[in-house]
């Protein structure tokens, strides 16, 4: 049985909510027994500084009774990996997140320790993380990154904020769904549409949906789906 814990969250933030506070029960169960956490802060949403989007998880984590250390906080962040009790990786762009792990040659660590049953959260970047590539991300690719290849924690793609078309808008551009299924077009891959609000919880290898609506699920060659919570989601681990 897998000892893989992973919380992949959609949002840290819906609207009218303070940061995380939708998710406390869920984290709160996710690090039972955690008194410390790494933050990676790398992505750094609209360029905010390591220091500071380390001080918005303290926060955040402070109330919880759970303390926080950004991973650049170390004088040593590869062994701050190795002897973590658990990690969380913040949202912002995907490519700096990724380029910057792989810069500081984190993955491999940043991998065993979930395969053998370190708590991870993620929230938006930090989420497609967890993925087999981050082929599926929003953002814009303003750095560069040796390889797309992320964790390959789940055996699928993630794709937070995840948007449906809006009947009643005039723009003419391509749809969220339409980007994914060019992505499909070249790759062979499951993609988890997580909406706002949703997330996706893995725990003695069994993977379910959270939140109050459903998942859109893309595959190659097929028709998109519409998953309900509860839905049982082990065939997307096979």
């Amino acid at each position: 049985m897998s000892k893989k814990k992973l919380l992949i969250i959609s949002t840290s933030t819906v609207h009218g909510k303070p940061y995380l506070s939708y998710m406390t029960e869920e984290i709160k169960l996710h690090f039972r027994g955690v008194s410390e956490i790494v933050f990676i802060p790398f992505a750094r949403p609209v360029g905010i500084t390591w220091d500071g989007y380390t001080e918005v998880a303290k926060t955040y984590f402070s109330g919880i009774g759970i303390s926080v250390k950004g991973i650049h906080e170390f004088a040593n962040p590869l062994e701050a990996l190795k002897t973590a009790q658990g990690v969380f990786t913040g949202g912002g762009n995907t490519f700096v997140l990724l380029k910057e792990i792989y810069d500081q040659n984190l993955m491999q660590v940043l991998r065993e320790k979930i395969n053998a049953g370190m708590p991870y959260m993620g929230t938006s970047a930090g989420s497609n993380l967890t993925g087999q590539t981050i082929n599926n991300t929003n953002d814009m690719p303003i750095v560069y990154p040796p390889t797309f290849k992320a964790i390959g924690a789940i055996p699928f793609n993630i794709n937070p904020h995840y948007l449906d078309p809006d009947p009643n808008s005039k723009h003419m551009g391509e749809t969220r769904e339409t980007r994914i299924k060019e992505c499909l077009v070249y790759n062979d891959l499951l993609v988890a549409g997580l909406r706002e609000g949703s997330f996706l919880k893995l725990n003695n290898g069994v993977l379910s949906l959270g939140g109050d609506l459903t998942m859109r699920l893309f595959e190659k060659g097929k028709e998109p789906r519409e998953l309900e919570p509860g839905t049982d989601l082990q065939f997307m681990m096979d």
